[in-house]
């Protein structure tokens, strides 16, 4: 749960008041009195009816004395908003907590608060609180609900104060707002081993050496909380400053996700589209791989690496994988089309190796780009591809057609270069997909005489 945004509003005089300010305020009823009065001391005038000028003068200075009270009455309002949660798959429901609080010394009339959200959530929450006591407070709760990701602006809250006879109303607003990230929908994954994974946590360990002698010894400087057993004395008196030994460290591995966000390469539009799947499965590979430990990072066919940390776009070891998590959540709820046409500078960012294993989510594909993932995976010792066949996926009612011919040619190809490819056909769950990819994987490697089960 997260606590944002608070502020205070009054109803009082101010900079933004004035007389028109508060006839302005008066509602339905307070305007037909006042016509009314009015209309009454004219008849009264041409009847020569005194009695009906007493009435009219009563219609018309209620309303207006009312106004003029509401006006100046001071009242000093703090409010809040609390979102639980604060990011929310796309389909799941948040609920947006409002708190008020009356700070000053006299008690609220009838208070009328609505908070403003943009349409896509559901309609405007509105809210009638009775009289507030001096120092008291309220508490009211609304939800919202987003089928497509993306992040909302929720306020600012706007509060409305009415007098007992509802004769004149005076709005205030806050001054602050929060926003609702909507992330996409993340999927439960089964920890299947895929090859070229590198030992990592989880699947065994690949230790660096450590201490096999004093001519071995790596030291590193002192860090507040280090055993003073581990004192290197030597490496000490060398530099100057204490130094301890390293301690063996596991190797992260690594696991790349590129996300093809080629705008040319997906048909169709909404929650259902080829495109929000890849997002998807995108978004549930990344989480499923970060709780295994791997170090994770997502890269776009723009050449743009998230979570960007140090040189090689990895999250750094000081990094929480929370941290890292949310950050790439977060991309992923904004991200959108790319006007690219190919995929060469994704190419770029993975020329330098190392890279460990990639898992691609592709749109439609031609030759050439086609070749580029080919060359791709020579940088990698794993490589998967998820091809979403747009034609096949918009016209097949329920995956049950087969690939077009050009989506079969390229699914070759990329098996040809060293690729686990699978087609995505509409309406597929990405666990499914991911133990038919580790399948295929094993099939592959048993008919190659590699690794098996």
């Amino acid at each position: 749960m997260t606590t944002a945004g608070a502020g205070q509003a009054e109803a009082d005089r101010g900079d933004k008041g004035g007389i028109r300010t508060a006839l302005a305020g008066l509602t339905t009823r307070g305007r037909s009195f006042l016509a009314a009065g009015v209309a009454a001391a004219i008849c009264s005038y041409v009847l020569g009816q005194s009695d009906l000028l007493r009435v009219g003068l009563l219609l018309a200075v209620l309303p207006l004395v009312c106004a003029a009270v509401l006006y100046r009455t001071r009242y000093r309002v703090a409010g809040s908003r609390r979102l639980s949660p604060a990011r929310v798959p796309a389909g799941s429901e948040a609920r947006v907590h409002l708190r008020m609080d009356n700070v000053s010394r006299l008690p609220t009339g009838l208070l009328m608060l609505q908070d403003r959200v943009p349409y896509v959530l559901g309609p405007r929450p509105r809210f009638v609180l009775d009289r507030v006591e001096a120092g008291g407070r309220r508490e009211v709760s609304y939800r919202v609900r987003s089928d497509l990701r993306g992040r909302y602006p929720l306020g600012p809250l706007q509060l409305r104060l009415t007098d007992p006879f509802g004769m004149c109303e005076l709005t205030r607003a806050f001054s602050t707002y929060d926003t609702l990230t909507v992330i996409p929908r993340v999927e439960s994954l089964a920890p299947v081993r895929l090859s070229g994974e590198a030992k990592g946590y989880g699947d065994g360990r690949q230790r660096s050496l450590a201490l096999a002698g004093d001519d071995d010894v790596i030291p590193r400087g002192y860090r507040h909380g280090d055993d003073l057993r581990r004192v290197h004395w030597r490496s000490t008196a060398r530099y100057g400053e204490l130094m301890v030994r390293r301690e063996e460290q596991p190797q992260r591995a690594r696991c790349t996700v590129l996300l093809d966000t080629r705008g040319i390469a997906y048909q169709g539009a909404g929650p259902d589209s080829p495109f929000e799947w890849a997002v998807s499965g995108a978004a549930s590979v990344l989480v499923h791989m970060i709780e295994r430990g791997y170090s994770v990072r997502l890269l776009t066919d723009t050449g743009d690496v998230v979570p960007g940390e140090g040189a090689d776009g990895f999250a750094g070891a000081s990094q929480e994988s929370a941290d890292a998590a949310g950050l790439m959540m977060d991309t992923l709820a904004v991200i959108d089309h790319s006007d690219g046409a190919g995929l060469s500078r994704a190419y770029d960012v993975l020329r330098g190796g190392n890279e460990g294993l990639l898992v691609a989510f592709l749109g439609d594909l031609d030759e050439d780009q086609a070749a580029v993932l080919g060359r791709m995976r020579q940088r990698s010792p794993g490589a998967v591809a998820f091809v979403l066949d747009s034609d096949t996926w918009m016209r097949e009612p329920s995956g049950v057609a087969g690939p077009s011919d050009r989506s079969g040619e390229r699914l070759r190809m990329l098996r040809e270069a060293g690729w686990t490819a699978l087609r995505v056909p509409r309406g597929a769950a990405m666990d499914e997909l991911w133990r038919l990819a580790d399948k295929e994987r094993r099939g592959v490697a048993a008919a190659s005489g590699g690794e098996g089960p």
